[in-house]
């Protein structure tokens, strides 16, 4: 029996519509029909033999094959672009630098920097870690080429482009009782970080006696203090693996949703390369 092939046309259909949420908002962006979507995926469906979405009055949401599928989808859409690349992209040469918050630069970026070091091996890149502060006044000064930096929500954004947003969680060690103590011991990095100051800012409001009980700069530093049961954190949603968990609950108050933005000092073929990796890493983790 012969195994039928995905199509990249339907695979672009299929993510543009599992990130836009409609076929009629998708069909803006892959500059189709919403007709002609529709009968893409139901030919897909029939060729999987499987359910891709649950279609609403207002949304579609994807089934648990559909995500699946979205994460392969997203993954060889990549691939098929890599190849491309690597074929007919202008041969580039140079140094960039890029400045990253200790979170991004540990978790996010080396893979993102691996990619690119695939399509463009010629190309140096120089990865900065610290502040977001610390960060802008480099990139001022013309010792990066972009940096991305944290902000508490969009509306404070004034420079660069918001290229990801997500979650601030309360996280502490699984089966650990920091949470539960009064005043709340809080592990935070230094006081220009966002994440402090949303946090700071929810416990205020919601009238929580706290106390800051671990102070460092570094995630690893937050993760230790949680582990060792001295403190809880805020933490991005997806961050939080085990032995961490989130602590959900009535007892500590939502803090609200952070954002990064890409800020680049100026535009050429070499910085909107790795800026074009940069931002196609941060969709893929919606």
């Amino acid at each position: 029996m012969k195994i039928p092939l995905l199509d990249n046309e339907v695979l672009r259909s299929f993510v543009a519509i599992a990130e836009c949420g409609t076929f009629t908002s998708a069909a803006r962006v892959v500059h189709r029909t919403p007709s002609a979507l529709s009968m893409q995926i139901k030919q897909l469906e029939k060729n999987l033999g499987k359910t891709l979405f649950i279609r609403e009055p207002r949304r579609v949401t994807l089934t648990a094959d559909g995500e699946i599928l979205l994460d392969y989808g997203r993954r060889l859409l990549r691939l098929n672009e890599e190849a491309v690349q690597h074929f007919i992209s202008p041969i580039l040469e140079g140094k960039v630098g890029i400045g990253t918050s200790d979170d991004v630069g540990t978790r996010i970026l080396p893979e993102v920097l691996a990619e690119f070091a695939r399509s463009y091996p010629a190309v140096l890149v120089d990865v900065v870690v610290g502040s977001s502060k610390q960060n802008l006044a480099r990139l001022d000064a013309g010792q990066l080429d972009m940096t991305l930096v944290t902000v508490a929500d969009e509306g404070a954004v004034t420079r660069g482009e918001v290229v990801h947003e997500e979650p601030l969680v309360w996280a502490g060690r699984e089966g650990a009782s920091a949470y539960l103590r009064s005043p709340l011991p809080i592990a935070m990095a230094h006081e220009d970080c966002a994440w402090r100051r949303m946090t700071l800012r929810a416990l205020d409001t919601a009238g929580i006696a706290y106390r800051i009980a671990y102070t460092c700069e570094h995630c690893s530093g937050q993760e230790a203090a949680m582990l060792a049961d001295l403190a809880v954190a805020p933490f991005p949603k997806s961050l939080v693996r085990p032995p961490l968990k989130e602590i959900a609950g009535d007892s500590l108050p939502e803090i609200g949703v952070y954002h990064l933005a890409l800020v680049r000092r100026g535009s050429d073929p070499l910085t909107d390369a790795l800026a074009s990796h940069v931002k196609g890493a941060f969709q893929s983790l919606r």
